[in-house]
């Protein structure tokens, strides 16, 4: 019990010191008993009910005990209907009493406000004369004040310098307590001279003047301090403790004004030069130290350095991700927490980057630059190399970064990237193609590969253009990677069909003067393997970009190029073919007349010549190199049944027949291994060809005329391109078939000409007969 008073006197003293703050508080002490004495009076009558037994001896408790007793109950949670109604009697009672109080208190006040109101009329004109012990107490305060503020009154000039120095020597804590001083002086007495004359600003200039050095120094201070924290970010790794007491100088600065507003509120007075908000301020200087940060990374323009963009974004990776990094690590410990200084840091980078990367936007880039700008914004900043740096995490989250350029801003430079990209390519086509033409009329044989087939730079350039600019698009977004792949195969298809005409026009000028240029097969060859190189390329490049069916029919609904590129390798193999043709020109003509019946050594040229331009056609790839060859062994079978049939010849004799046709079949074994030779490694038939100079050799050896209907019909039944003039031109070779049996043969082959197979290669229908009616064949 004795620990329970002891502790109620305890709390009993500290609530009645909590109520007896001031001196005006004591005329209050009478108000302050009757109300606890109200409190315990009610905290008693709870008690009485809900523990009667605490109730001192009395009637009231006699009574109750006696009606517990009748009910059987000793306590009140369990009592009987009489119990209840005695114990509301009993707050009843209290009630009552406490209500005959309070009456007698309201009497009481009420007197007591009727002789204060007398008393107040009777010293109206008492107070009037009062008005110069009025005065006389201001002025005694105002000059207490400044008996109090004395010493610092006297001492202002010497604190001044004291403090002037300390700001020199970089002791700003201790200056700054020297400040405080000085101010503390000047704002008592202001507001002294406030509380006494509001109005009398002569008195209140005097003493702003008096401690007008106050306002130099303090901007003085002011300035070293936005010196440290313009260099916080070197600070705090030399000298961390520089940037604490900056800080502490603000802090107590942001106190000072908090105080300064509140009593603002309460009397109205503000001493010059607050608030001073000096956190705010230090936060604007960080913003404008980051900002000249960052625009003070350019080390370089476009015209001292091509690259001058790219290293300007590497340098400001390079030096946010650091700051950042030692703002995470050590600022955040120089700083009180609710500063937030990392947080504040990283919006301040963030939003000066967005600034920086507008004004480069807005600039006039080039593709490549814009490249490189939205690689940067859109990849580099958010990746592992910046902000997703593990050194950030997780203080950084990116997903609440917001986007340093705006979507707007990002597809107006993607389509000035796209057309810039098209002129650039078209531009970069056209010069490669000029490039390739000059090397078409060198002097000297063009490059082979590593396989030995010739080649020219063409397709390694355009190639490599394309995936440069392939890889470019990918880093920025695969949309853009794909619309660029689109682009570039658009450019190639219209570059194709350059390509095709400018190497029509070499071949023709080639055939103008077959004298230059002096490497022509040469370099058609090598324009002939392009064309493979370049279907090769268009596959990889389509392998290797394209991720999924949807992009792949956007591309494939591109024109298709690879007719193009066949059409221009069979006009280069048509115009290497014609150049072997030109050469066997003469030859070819001896086939068939009288000096080859007499032993001519034509066929034996035309194999040689044949052959040495084959070598040379080695160096073409295979795919083209096969038709080629297969086109070759047609044309020399062609110009030999052509030959056959111009009648440059008339067998007079069986003899001549026969000596003939032996020479003819001797000749196309000599074509047949020729051609088996060229052939080889393709695995494809060549005899057939050389078949059809032996048929028709047969039939101008056929010895019994009766016999030559039907070796006619077998051979039209081979050959369904065979004409009636063909015949008429076969049978005036061999000399002997009467006009009757010419007749006869031309009619019944009229009759039911023949189908031809699939498969077969027309070999006739080129070959035109000299304009000699087939009435004349007939005489």
């Amino acid at each position: 019990m004795k620990e329970t008073d002891r502790e109620a006197v305890a709390t009993a003293v500290q609530r009645v010191a909590g109520m007896l703050q001031r001196p005006d508080q004591l005329d209050k002490v009478e108000q302050y008993r009757r109300r606890e004495a109200r409190k315990k009076a009610s905290v008693e009558a709870r008690l009485k009910w809900l523990f009667p037994e605490l109730d001192p001896p009395g009637e009231d408790l006699f009574f109750r005990k006696q009606h517990m007793a009748v009910s059987g109950s000793s306590h009140p949670c369990g009592v009987s209907p009489q119990a209840a109604i005695q114990s509301q009697l009993d707050g009843v009672r209290t009630g009552l009493s406490q209500l005959h109080n309070a009456l007698n208190d309201v009497k009481d006040i009420q007197q007591s406000l009727a002789d204060v109101s007398k008393d107040w009329r009777q010293s109206i004109n008492t107070i009037e004369s009062l008005k110069d012990v009025k005065d006389a107490v201001v002025q005694h305060s105002q000059l207490a004040a400044a008996v109090e503020n004395l010493k610092n009154i006297f001492s202002v000039p010497e604190i001044v310098r004291e403090t002037q120095d300390l700001i020199e020597q970089g002791a700003l804590l201790q200056a700054h307590r020297k400040l405080m001083d000085l101010e503390c002086s000047r704002d008592g007495l202001m507001y002294e001279q406030y509380r006494m004359d509001s109005g009398n600003t002569r008195d209140m200039t005097l003493i702003h003047g008096y401690f007008g050095s106050t306002q130099g120094l303090s901007d003085e201070l002011a300035k070293q301090l936005w010196m440290v924290l313009q260099r916080s970010l070197v600070t705090v790794r030399r000298d961390p403790t520089l940037l604490v007491s900056v800080v502490r100088i603000i802090e107590r600065e942001e106190k000072i004004d908090r105080r300064i507003l509140d009593r603002k509120k309460q009397t109205g007075f503000v001493p010059p030069g607050r608030p001073k908000n000096w956190k705010e301020k230090m936060f604007t200087i960080l913003e404008r130290t980051v900002t000249t940060r960052i625009e003070g990374t350019q080390a370089d323009t476009r015209e001292s350095d091509k690259m001058w963009l790219v290293r300007h974004l590497e340098i400001i990776r390079k030096y946010v991700l650091d700051d950042l990094i030692v703002a995470k690590n050590l600022m955040v410990q120089c700083f009180p927490p609710h500063y937030e200084i990392f947080k504040n840091l990283l919006n301040m980078y963030h939003q000066a980057l967005s600034t920086r990367m507008q004004e480069l936007a807005s600039e006039d880039l080039e593709a490549n630059e814009i490249v490189s700008l939205l690689t940067w914004v859109l990849n580099t900043y958010t990746s592992t190399e910046m902000m997703r740096n593990v050194e950030l995490a997780p203080e950084v989250d990116v997903g609440t970064l917001e986007p340093l350029l705006s979507p707007h801003v990002v597809s107006e430079l993607l389509d000035t990237y796209m057309s810039t990209l098209t002129s650039n390519i078209i531009a970069w086509l056209r010069k490669a193609l000029e490039t390739d033409k000059k090397d078409w009329v060198k002097e000297t044989e063009p490059e082979a590969d590593q396989d030995g087939y010739y080649q020219t730079t063409l397709p390694a350039i355009v190639f490599q253009m394309f995936e440069q600019n392939l890889q470019v698009a990918a880093q920025i977004s695969e949309d853009l990677k794909t619309k660029v792949l689109v682009l570039c195969l658009q450019q190639m298809n219209s570059f194709l069909s350059r390509y095709k005409d400018e190497a029509q026009l070499y071949k023709e000028e080639h055939l103008r003067n077959r004298q230059h240029p002096h490497c022509y097969v040469q370099y058609m060859i090598a324009i002939i393997n392009n064309c493979q190189t370049f279907k090769e390329s268009i596959v990889s490049l389509k392998r290797k970009y394209l991720k999924n069916e949807v992009e792949e029919g956007v591309s494939l609904s591109q024109p298709s190029m690879d007719g193009i590129l066949d059409a221009i390798a069979k006009e280069g193999c048509s115009g290497l073919l014609e150049e072997v043709f030109l050469d066997l020109e003469q030859h070819l003509n001896e086939l068939m007349t009288k000096k080859w019946l007499l032993g001519s050594n034509a066929v034996d040229i035309i194999c040689v010549t044949v052959e040495d331009y084959f070598n040379d056609f080695a160096k073409i790839k295979k795919p083209y190199k096969k038709r080629m060859t297969a086109e070759a062994h047609r044309r020399v079978v062609v110009e030999y049944l052509r030959a056959v049939l111009q009648k440059r010849i008339s067998f007079r004799s069986p003899e001549e027949r026969k000596e003939g046709a032996e020479k003819m079949v001797r000749e196309a074994e000599q074509l047949r291994f020729l051609f088996r030779k060229l052939a080889s490694g393709f695995g494809e038939d060549v005899d057939g060809y050389c078949d059809t100079i032996v048929a028709v050799a047969e039939v101008i050896k056929l010895t019994d005329p009766s016999l030559l209907y039907l070796e006619v019909s077998t051979l039209v039944s081979k050959y369904p391109d065979i004409r009636d003039d063909h015949i008429g031109a076969l049978l005036a070779v061999r000399g002997d078939a009467s006009r009757d049996m010419k007749q006869t043969i031309m009619e019944t082959l009229e009759q039911g000409p023949a189908q031809a197979s699939p498969s077969y290669v027309p070999l006739f229908k080129d070959i035109v007969v000299p304009s000699l009616n087939v009435a004349k064949l007939l005489k």
